[in-house]
């Protein structure tokens, strides 16, 4: 099992995590749990934004867009590992896999770009406040999340197109939980190089370019609160930038530590303990890391609890 002979490959082997039986159970548990914490509160904070008419706010429009982003990825991910861990079957086609890859960098450079318009929102709240309404349209609002679903979309379709026209001969198995691109290019009987070259070059440009984003924006923002005399007031405009800078960090430093090398550099523990935290443990915690933790997501939660029992009483 796991080889071919000179012929390209029609399915691949998914290794997953572990071969130890009781590491697996464990494991069945765990991801099994975080998803559905993840699907709960992504899923949660969508439906709170959309029902409470308060939260009808650029902020919350964006992040409302990114727990789509994250129960996404983990719908894209989560399921079929559940699968390769329960039962004996590692299998996925080459066109599943080939579907695997390209929604989940659909997702991963929209989020690049999303995270950047996030920042952009969070400079002109703070930076221009009088004019926030004005300047964060709706308008604005639908093209930043729309170029950023473009991007997205672009970006993903030239790493597949890339990685289809690639060979994969001799063995078919991918020392990994997902059909990820470096183990990939590891099986690859081709030469890689335009490919490597290709997703350096993408990864670069989307870190580069939101960076640059973020960190103008945040000079500024900084610049902005330094000037508050109150410490209350400094206090309150740092607050809400706290948990978006806090997610910024987590989630680039994850990423680069993956995409910005060169396939040689591939190594199986680190680089599998890196996506599981992208890929299962943050899509779960940003939930909380940016919003369950604020105090209007709190409000409205209770104000449509209070509107559920009213409705009870009057039946």
């Amino acid at each position: 099992m796991g080889s071919r002979n000179n012929t390209n490959v029609l399915d691949f082997i998914l290794m997953g995590l572990t071969d130890y039986e009781d590491i697996q159970r464990v494991l069945v548990m765990l991801f099994l749990l975080i998803y559905l914490i993840t699907v709960l509160g992504n899923a949660g904070m969508i439906l709170i934004i959309h029902l409470d008419l308060l939260l009808h706010t650029p902020m919350y429009f964006f992040l409302s867009h990114l727990s789509f982003i994250d129960l996404s990825y983990s719908t894209v991910i989560i399921p079929k590992t559940l699968e390769n861990l329960l039962t004996s079957n590692k299998y996925i086609s080459f066109t599943g896999c080939f579907t695997q890859i390209s929604f989940f960098f659909f997702l991963l450079v929209t989020e690049f770009f999303l995270l950047s318009s996030m920042a952009y929102d969070r400079y002109v709240a703070i930076c221009n406040p009088l004019n926030y309404q004005v300047v964060m349209s709706t308008r604005l609002c639908h093209a930043l999340i729309t170029g950023s679903y473009i991007m997205g979309f672009i970006e993903s379709l030239v790493i597949v197109l890339y990685m289809k026209s690639l060979r994969f001969c001799k063995s078919n198995v991918i020392y990994h939980f997902f059909c990820d691109l470096m183990p990939m290019l590891v099986l690859s009987c081709t030469n890689t190089h335009d490919t490597e070259i290709m997703i350096f070059v993408l990864t670069a440009l989307n870190v580069v370019v939101s960076l640059i984003t973020i960190s103008i924006s945040y000079r500024s923002i900084l610049s902005t609160i330094l000037k508050i005399n109150s410490t209350s007031g400094k206090h309150k405009a740092f607050s809400t930038c706290a948990s978006h800078l806090l997610g910024i960090t987590v989630f680039y430093i994850t990423t680069v530590f993956t995409y910005l090398k060169p396939k040689q550099s591939y190594s199986l523990g680190k680089d599998q303990e890196a996506s599981v935290f992208y890929t299962v443990v943050v899509p779960m915690l940003n939930p909380f890391i940016y919003s369950l933790r604020n105090r209007e997501v709190k409000n409205a939660l209770i104000r449509l609890m209070q509107k559920r029992d009213s409705s009870r009483q009057l039946k």
